[in-house]
């Protein structure tokens, strides 16, 4: 039997219920904080802050980006994990969040799994086999392996530091085609680029964007890309399938997200908002510009690609022997 106490609390609730649906419909209705879990000027910066002029012209509100660096993103992933869950914090999260971390570090700040609300597919970006000109005579990937196999002491190989896709995908590379590889990390592209003209590190396997300058140039030779397509900006440059190297398609990425726990029709309205701005021709060339592709997708997608690309990592991580503990 309906009680007067039901029927007051029934209609003390209703103005709360359409109060959030309210707050729900009209997201956003404040400044939007966007924790960039990486230093200013690198690629996840760059794109992420041209994601958030085009949100602020379709959405009517500011994104006003915070750059929380260090531990590998995790220091800026785990800020955006213990945020409120209300729709006003969200922030790009690179693979290395969403498919690696797990088997670099035995702890971490968040549960990869549980701490995240996918929103959309940002970009993604190929890695890129490259080797100076001057110091190694091979023309293609073939030739290539074939060099570096009859090295009497090895080759070396470069990356931005130990867990990086350029690392893994070097300890993945040499273990597949039986080539002794020593791995030389380094803290970016802008130390490894040197070091391979002068002739003190052999090649590397890394984001395809540093590298198209020194390729067109022709102090380096681009081998193969590690996409499943070729990349706009080195369409002469063969995927490691066309090259013979097959099973090897790996891509750096980036996917948008809230913490989890935010409105279900919050989540929905951003994540149109990304997918319309990834389709855009204008964005689709602002972010070739950078090497990346713009990528859109509803927030399931971002689930299923990194889940089903955490197997390989995890193979290219012991291979490697990486650990960031």
């Amino acid at each position: 039997m309906t009680t007067r106490r039901h029927v007051l609390a029934a209609g003390l609730a209703a103005p709360t219920l359409i109060s959030t649906a309210r707050a729900q419909s009209q997201w956003p209705d404040r400044p939007v904080r966007v924790i960039v879990p990486w230093p200013p000027g690198g690629s996840t910066d760059v794109l992420c802050r041209l994601l958030c002029e085009q949100l602020s012209t379709r959405l009517g509100q500011s994104f006003v980006i915070e750059n929380r660096p260090g531990a590998g993103g995790n220091i800026g992933a785990e800020a955006i994990a213990k945020s409120p869950a209300d729709g006003y914090t969200m922030g790009p999260l690179t693979l290395g969040v969403w498919s690696i971390a797990n088997y670099l570090y035995s702890r971490l700040p968040f549960d990869w799994d549980k701490d995240f609300q996918p929103i959309s597919m940002h970009w993604q970006l190929p890695n890129v086999v490259v080797a100076p000109s001057q110091y190694v005579p091979s023309t293609n990937l073939r030739e290539f392996i074939e060099w570096a196999r009859a090295r009497p002491q090895g080759v070396s190989f470069g990356s931005p530091g130990v867990g990086t896709t350029a690392q893994l995908c070097g300890a993945l590379f040499c273990d597949r085609q039986r080539i002794d590889g020593q791995h030389v990390p380094f803290r970016g592209a802008a130390q490894i680029i040197p070091a391979m003209l002068s002739g003190d590190l052999t090649f590397a396997i890394d984001n395809l964007a540093s590298y198209v300058p020194v390729v067109q140039e022709g102090r380096m030779r681009a081998f193969a890309v590690t996409g499943a397509e070729r990349h706009p900006a080195l369409p002469d440059v063969p995927t490691m399938a066309e090259a013979g190297v097959p099973d090897f398609v790996v891509n750096s990425w980036c996917a948008m997200a809230f913490p989890a726990g935010v409105p279900a029709a919050i989540v929905e309205k951003a994540s149109q908002a990304m997918q319309q701005i990834a389709n855009d021709p204008d964005v689709k060339a602002r972010f070739l510009r950078t090497g990346a592709i713009a990528l859109g997708s509803a927030p399931d997608g971002v689930w299923e690609r990194a889940r089903r690309e955490r197997p390989l990592w995890q193979e290219m991580v012991r291979i490697a022997g990486a650990r960031l503990d």
